[in-house]
């Protein structure tokens, strides 16, 4: 009897062999969302699946891309009556809507008019003075919109969503979701630099991910790394000031606008990155905490379950601190590893 149990377990074993010996890596890149992804994952039967991929990205688009004038996003913005929102829209509604209550407003999907005025939207106006900022902060407030029997009901037609500072990490939401429906195990999904992650790497290693140093460039040649963490199904979200800002007339200007001000953001804090579930979440609070500043940032964190962050900010030498929660210091593996 023990023979044929033995006999059992091993033909279980060469079983499982079998039915993984086409199992493969891919790594796909592409452009997509004006930005650039790298997506690695195991394909079970060693199929690439990267048309398939790059199809689901192209429809979120067709619902959230406001430089798309037939998007979903775009027809709402421009008070069509006749359109009809989507799962992903209204997913990245509600979302929206809970990080605002929870942050007080620091994250706003109805920044869109300010967001342009500055030249970092969808649109572009010049001459930007404190008097025309204030003509715009009347349509700015995201309890001036709600989803009712879905449709979109605005306090004023001049109200326009802009839902770019969640939208990319919803994207690898979507991404993820697919690759979870064709049973992949293992992926590391990046798109813009959020980032989702499950399983393992072709080593059997937790993926490894970089947290780059605030350096001011816009051309990304400057690129350096402050730390090494490991992502263990978790999803990251990193924003900052470091990449996209412009100099006029000797100021710089951000493109992290404070939806209750109307003015891009000028405190310590250079860089926030957010850990959790989902990278929708992750990346709405990252926007929002680059509003809020360091001290309003952690207290938040720490009254949120499943949030962890990893923030770097400038102390009054002007040099580089870190201060990240309990769980990211079990993350963290350093440069050298």
């Amino acid at each position: 009897m023990k023979v044929i149990k033995s006999i059992i377990v091993v033909l279980i074993f060469f079983l499982i062999i079998s039915c993984n010996s086409n199992s493969q890596y891919f790594s796909n890149a592409g452009f997509i969302h004006g930005t650039i992804y790298h997506i690695t994952y195991e394909s079970n039967n060693g199929v690439d699946l990267k048309n398939e991929i790059e199809k689901c990205m192209h429809n979120f688009d067709t619902s959230l891309s406001t430089y798309d004038p037939n998007s979903i996003i775009s027809r709402v913005n421009n008070n069509d009556t006749n359109v009809v929102l989507d799962y992903h829209f209204k997913t990245v509604f509600k979302k929206a809507y809970e990080v605002s209550e929870k942050t007080q407003g620091a994250f706003d999907i109805t920044v869109a008019p300010l967001v342009n005025a500055w030249g970092f939207g969808f649109e572009k106006i010049k001459n930007v003075d404190s008097a025309f900022i204030d003509s715009i902060l009347q349509y700015v407030g995201y309890q001036k919109v709600e989803l009712n029997n879905n449709k979109i009901i605005k306090q004023n037609p001049n109200i326009m969503l802009d839902a770019n500072a969640i939208a990319k990490g919803y994207s690898v939401d979507v991404v993820c979701d697919f690759l979870n429906e064709k049973g992949v195990e293992n992926y590391l999904v990046e798109i813009g630099g959020e980032i989702r992650a499950k399983g393992v790497n072709k080593n059997n290693q937790f993926w490894k991910i970089g947290i780059d140093k605030p350096i001011e460039d816009t051309t990304l040649s400057s690129r350096e790394i402050e730390d090494v963490v490991y992502l263990k199904n978790q999803a990251v979200a990193t924003s900052g000031n470091y990449r996209q800002f412009y100099i006029k007339d000797g100021v710089k200007y951000s493109h992290t606008i404070n939806p209750k001000t109307g003015f891009p953001v000028t405190h310590s804090l250079l860089s926030a990155s957010v850990f959790c579930d989902d990278c929708m979440t992750a990346d709405a609070y990252a926007t929002a905490f680059m509003v809020l500043g360091l001290e309003k940032s952690i207290a938040i964190v720490k009254s949120t379950p499943k949030l962890e962050a990893y923030f770097i900010y400038s102390n009054k030498k002007g040099e580089f601190e870190n201060y990240y929660t309990h769980n990211i210091k079990k993350m963290i593996i350093g440069l050298n590893n």
